[in-house]
C-alpha cells in the first residue's frame, strides 16, 4: 500500500475518511466488502490521505475488507485499521484486539483511548493512572511493531470542560508512546465553534510539538463547523465522512468540510482537481449505500445551485456571483434554473438556454402563463425538466410532435379460477396513420405502457432504448378522498440520458399516461438530436 503524497503549494491539511467504518454505523447502512472496496477507489480518485477500513476482527466483512485492499496499489490514500487500546490489566503485547490490528497488515493503526475521567472511572471502571498507562503501553506496541499510529482522544472536549488537567495528561501518554498525530474527538457532538477552536488553541500552547486533528460528530449541527474552526486553530487532520453518514446525527460531511478548507480557508486538502468530483463521489456513495442523495445539501446537492425566484435567476444571468458564493463547477455541480408558479420570464429564458432551446420572450411569457395554470392543477415543474422543455417546444410553430394519443382505455379485474390482469388499448396518430393496439402489464400503467410502446416501436425503433427507471405518486389533497388530484413523476433513462416528467390528474390513470407520453416524446427527441449531431459530425 502506497502513500504517494499531495502535489500543490500551501500547508497540507491531512483528510481521513470513516465512511467505511464510522459511516456504517448510521442506522440503516450496510455496506458489503465489494461496496467498500468500490468506495475507497473513488476516494483514492479523490485524493484523500487516509481510508479508515474498518475494526479487523469485528466481523467477517472488515476481515475480508483489509485482506484484499493489502494487494491494491493504491494511488493516494493509505489505509488505516481501528481499534481502541489495550484492557485494563492486560499488557498491550498480550491484548487480542491489539493483535487484530496487527493482523491486518495495515501501514497505519488509529486506535481510540479514553479521556474523560467519568468514562474512565465509571464505563471502563478502572483508575486515572491505569488508563493513562493503556493509552501510552498500546500506542508504543503498535510503534514497535512497525506501525505508524493515530490516536483518537474519544470524548475529548467533554473530558477537557471536565478536567482539562487530566485530558491534557492523556494526550501526552499518547505522544510518549509515538502516535504521529492526537485527534481530538467530539463524540458526543454537542460543542460549540468557539469552544473548539479556544480548546485547541490552549492544547497546541500545552503540547507545542505535537500534531493535533479533529473528529468532529453531528449532534449540535455543528460537526462541519467544528471541523472548520479546528482547522483555523490550528488542526492539519481532520477525519468525517462522506455525506455526513454516521451514528445518529452523523459524522462531520467531507462533501462540505473539503471545499471550506480549500475554497475558503486557502489550505490544500486533495489534489488540485480534485474537488471537482466531489459531487459525483457524493452520489456515487449515496448510491451504493442504496441511500436517497440529499437535493439540498451544502456543495453537492442537486439544489445546492438552484435558482427559482424570478428576481434570483435575472440577477444571475447578468452576475452569477450575486447568488452563488461559489463557482459550483469547482465541486463538479452546476447551476440550475427551476421553472414554477413563483419564476419570472428570466427562469424560461434561462431554462430554454440550458436546455438548447431558442424561444423568444413572447413565447417565454406564453410558457411562464401555462406553467402557473397548470400547476394550480397540481402540476409540478421543478424535478420535471422534460416536461418543462417540452412545453418550451409545443409553444414554437414548426414544432410537430412525434405522436399523439387520441384514445386510450385501461381496465383491470380477475378472472374465474386465476389472478389479476390489466389491459389497455390505445389509439395513437403517427404522421398520417391510425395505429390501434392493446396492451398487458402487472398493472393499469404498466398496461398503458405496454401498448403505447407497441405501437410506437414499428415506427421508432429507438422507444425500445427508452426505460423507465422510477415512478412516485403523490396525493396531493387528502382530504377529498377518491376525488383528490393525484400527482404522477416518472423518471426515464437511455443509454446516453436520463429524464424526469410529471402528470396531475384526478384520475391517477391519466395523470400516469401524460407523464408516459411525456417521457416517450422527450426521449424520442433526444434520440433525434443525437442522431443529428452525429450526421454533422460525419459530414
Amino acid at each position: 500500500m502506497s502513500n504517494s503524497g499531495h502535489s500543490g503549494s500551501g500547508p497540507v491539511v491531512e483528510i481521513y475518511d470513516t465512511t467505511l467504518r464510522d459511516g456504517t454505523q448510521m442506522e440503516g447502512m450496510s455496506l458489503s466488502c465489494d461496496d467498500k472496496l468500490r468506495i475507497a477507489e473513488h476516494l483514492d480518485a479523490l485524493g484523500v490521505h487516509f481510508i479508515e477500513g474498518g475494526w479487523p476482527g469485528s466481523n467477517p466483512k472488515d476481515v475480508e475488507f483489509f485482506e484484499r485492499a493489502k494487494d491494491i496499489d493504491w494511488r493516494s490514500v493509505t489505509i488505516a485499521a481501528f481499534g481502541s487500546t489495550c484492557r485494563a490489566q492486560l499488557r498491550a503485547e498480550d491484548d487480542p484486539q491489539l493483535a487484530t490490528l496487527l493482523d491486518a497488515q495495515t501501514p497505519v493503526c488509529t486506535i481510540f483511548g479514553k479521556t474523560w475521567n467519568m468514562h474512565v472511572t465509571e464505563v471502563l471502571r478502572t483508575s486515572l493512572d491505569e488508563n493513562l498507562r493503556m493509552v501510552e503501553e498500546s500506542v508504543s506496541f503498535l510503534r514497535r511493531s512497525d506501525r505508524r499510529v493515530i490516536y483518537d482522544a474519544e470524548h475529548f472536549f467533554d473530558g477537557y470542560k471536565s478536567d482539562a488537567e487530566y485530558a491534557l495528561e492523556t494526550l501526552r501518554a499518547a505522544a510518549r508512546g509515538g502516535a504521529e498525530t492526537l485527534v481530538l474527538c467530539d463524540t458526543n457532538g454537542g460543542s460549540m465553534p468557539w469552544e473548539v477552536e479556544e480548546i485547541i488553541h490552549t492544547v497546541r500552547e500545552a503540547l507545542p510539538e505535537a500534531r493535533f486533528g479533529i473528529h468532529a460528530h453531528n449532534d449540535g449541527e455543528c460537526g462541519g463547523a467544528n471541523s472548520v474552526a479546528a482547522v483555523r486553530a490550528g488542526a492539519r487532520h481532520v477525519q468525517g465522512t462522506i455525506n455526513g453518514y454516521g451514528e445518529r446525527c452523523g459524522n462531520a460531511n467531507l462533501c462540505s468540510i473539503l471545499p471550506d478548507i480549500e475554497l475558503k480557508l486557502g489550505l490544500q486538502c486533495v489534489p488540485p482537481g480534485g474537488l471537482q468530483k466531489l459531487y459525483d463521489l457524493s452520489h456515487f456513495v449515496a448510491e451504493i449505500a442504496n441511500l436517497s442523495p440529499n437535493d439540498h445539501a451544502a456543495y453537492v446537492g442537486r439544489s445546492a445551485f438552484a435558482h427559482k425566484g424570478g428576481v434570483h435567476v435575472s440577477a444571475i444571468r447578468r452576475h452569477p456571483e450575486s447568488y452563488e458564493h461559489v463557482d459550483p463547477k469547482l465541486v463538479g455541480n452546476e447551476s440550475r434554473v427551476v421553472v414554477s408558479e413563483l419564476s419570472g420570464r428570466s427562469n424560461v429564458l434561462s431554462k430554454a438556454e440550458e436546455l438548447g432551446l431558442e424561444v423568444s420572450a413572447a413565447h417565454g411569457g406564453q410558457v411562464l402563463e401555462k406553467i402557473k395554470s397548470l400547476e394550480a392543477e397540481g402540476f409540478a415543474y421543478e424535478a420535471a425538466e422534460a416536461s418543462v422543455a417540452l412545453l418550451m417546444a409545443r409553444q414554437q410553430a414548426d414544432y410537430q410532435p412525434p405522436f399523439e394519443v387520441l384514445h386510450f382505455q385501461a381496465g383491470v379485474g380477475r378472472r374465474e379460477g386465476g389472478g389479476m390482469f390489466a389491459e389497455a388499448t390505445v389509439k395513437v396518430r403517427i404522421g398520417d396513420e391510425i395505429v390501434h393496439t392493446a396492451g398487458e402489464g402487472n398493472g393499469p400503467v404498466s398496461a398503458l405502457d405496454s401498448a403505447l410502446r407497441k405501437a410506437l416501436e414499428p415506427f421508432f425503433p429507438e422507444v425500445g432504448e427508452i426505460h423507465l427507471s422510477d415512478y412516485k405518486v403523490r396525493i396531493l389533497d387528502g382530504r377529498s378522498g377518491t376525488g383528490a388530484t393525484t400527482r404522477v413523476l416518472i423518471d426515464s433513462q437511455s443509454p446516453h440520458d436520463s429524464w424526469s416528467t410529471v402528470g396531475a390528474s384526478s384520475n391517477i390513470i391519466e395523470a400516469s399516461l401524460q407523464a408516459l407520453i411525456d417521457s416517450i416524446e422527450y426521449g424520442l427527441t433526444l434520440q433525434r438530436a443525437t442522431v443529428g449531431k452525429q450526421t454533422e459530425a460525419n459530414v
